[in-house]
């Protein structure tokens, strides 16, 4: 059966104390709504649906291209922002998943387990619960004499004696989606928050004998919410031990797993070495036999097979099989090292190629560059490239020697095979297997420091 998703992202998170949606808060490098839609996808929900209100215009931008997205004009509770799904998902007939925004660590295979039980007994919702020895703030499930589902009690509105019930609502649901619609014209706002309460159909379904199918998570933690930065750290903490023992089981070595962070889209091959305090993120990929050493932070960035990387930051980044990058390395967007290409210590490159076995050794800046193979740029060369107003492209032949403390100042060109003169500033291009030097002509003075000392010493 077709099943779609309606995510609760509209939320306004006040304990989080931030001038940011709490949806929009990140754990290991995704906000929180985006790894329950993920997850969602994964479970086969071919449409999904986010419900935006709070500070949506930093919401839409991280669901908007997997989504289709209606906004709830006034936070009138749960009930409230599933039917503003409504519209969005007319004539849609089947499994509909309810999905709270602020857990992350849900899973897909969870969420299809949670269609299959409500598909299976053809009932009006199936809900995802857990046993919690500090139930505190969630809602009970209350059960008859038979030990069926009857109803859910919030926090504020729970006597005594239910609020002694360990048994909580996760905030996940499954529902007929034709059921659910017209169930949500008939509940009111009639409780202690004054607000339409989604869990008031559960016991609609109940007295109706439509079925209500408990489903019963192994693992609370699945359901972690996120309202406050402690339980923000709590839940990266449990999605760091989760993903990194993934990676271990494939092969992967961590010397410190605890000192390890990454993503939960970062694909990793066998026999890769991970040092302490590493963090990779985004849509990150490292080849086999790679070394990624301490302090570094990868993002959005393809390492290679063999690679070594020490000490680097990356961002939007490739190197090809055999590069080395590092300590102390800066690789910003459109850095490309090709393959056994290196950029070492103090290095910055932007938005340029590195030739296969090129070497930019140490203390240099290379930007909007390409450079052919074979080539080493002595320590201390920077390519000039920005004018104040707009940037400019130097080009350097395969087998070039720059010598150290080089400017080349672009547009420039430098021929394969040519030689620059250390200290130079270059301004115009050098031709293939020509020397290139540009320096202001030395002139010794004999005796002058001496007489500087002497005047000195008068005074």
């Amino acid at each position: 059966m077709e099943a779609a998703a309606i995510v609760l992202a509209a939320g306004a998170g006040t304990r989080m104390k931030s001038k940011k949606p709490k949806v929009a808060h990140e754990v290991l490098g995704k906000p929180l709504v985006r790894w329950v839609v993920d997850e969602a996808r994964a479970a086969g929900a071919n449409r999904i649906v986010s419900v935006v209100g709070h500070l949506r215009e930093q919401v839409i931008p991280l669901v908007e291209d997997c989504t289709e997205i209606v906004v709830q004009e006034q936070r009138l509770g749960t009930a409230d922002a599933v039917a503003s799904g409504r519209e969005a998902l007319s004539g849609f007939d089947g499994s509909l998943l309810v999905l709270s925004g602020d857990c992350p660590l849900i899973t897909a295979e969870t969420l299809s387990n949670l269609v299959a039980a409500r598909e299976a007994d053809n009932a009006a919702v199936a809900l995802l619960t857990m046993k919690l020895a500090d139930p505190f703030g969630y809602g009970r499930i209350v059960h008859d004499e038979a030990g069926r589902v009857c109803g859910i009690v919030e926090q504020k509105d729970a006597t005594e004696a239910q609020r002694r019930i360990d048994s909580c609502n996760s905030g996940f649901y499954c529902f007929d989606s034709a059921w659910l619609f017209e169930a949500l014209t008939r509940i009111d706002d009639n409780n202690a928050q004054g607000e339409f309460y989604l869990t008031d159909v559960v016991e609609l379904a109940y007295r109706e004998g439509r079925g209500v199918v408990e489903v019963v998570t192994p693992d609370p933690q699945e359901c972690l919410g996120v309202n406050s930065r402690v339980q923000l750290a709590e839940a990266v903490k449990v999605a760091q031990r989760r993903i990194n023992r993934r990676h271990l089981d494939n092969g992967v070595t961590m010397i410190d797993p605890d000192q390890v962070w990454i993503g939960p889209d970062v694909r990793i091959a066998s026999d890769v070495e991970l040092y302490p305090q590493v963090f990779l993120m985004g849509s990150t990929v490292v080849g086999e036999d790679s070394v990624i050493g301490p302090n570094s932070r990868l993002t959005d960035t393809v390492v290679g097979a063999g690679c070594v990387v020490d000490e680097t930051v990356a961002l939007d980044a490739r190197l090809d099989d055999g590069a080395t990058s590092g300590p102390r390395a800066y690789l910003r967007p459109g850095a490309h090292l090709c393959e056994g290409a290196k950029a070492g210590t103090h290095v910055e490159i932007k938005k340029s190629t590195v030739g296969k076995g090129s070497k930019v050794p140490h203390l240099s800046y290379i930007g909007d560059a390409v450079i052919g193979e074979g080539v080493n740029i002595g320590a201390g060369s920077i390519t000039c490239n920005y004018d104040g107003k707009n940037k400019h492209a130097t080009s350097i032949g395969d087998g070039a020697f720059i010598g150290s403390d080089t400017m080349m100042v672009a547009p420039v060109s430098i021929g394969a095979g040519a030689i620059v003169g250390a200290g130079s500033t270059i301004a115009k291009d050098v031709p293939a297997d020509a020397l290139g030097i540009a320096r202001a002509e030395q002139v010794s003075i004999e005796g002058w420091a001496a007489r500087k000392r002497g005047r000195l010493e008068q005074k």
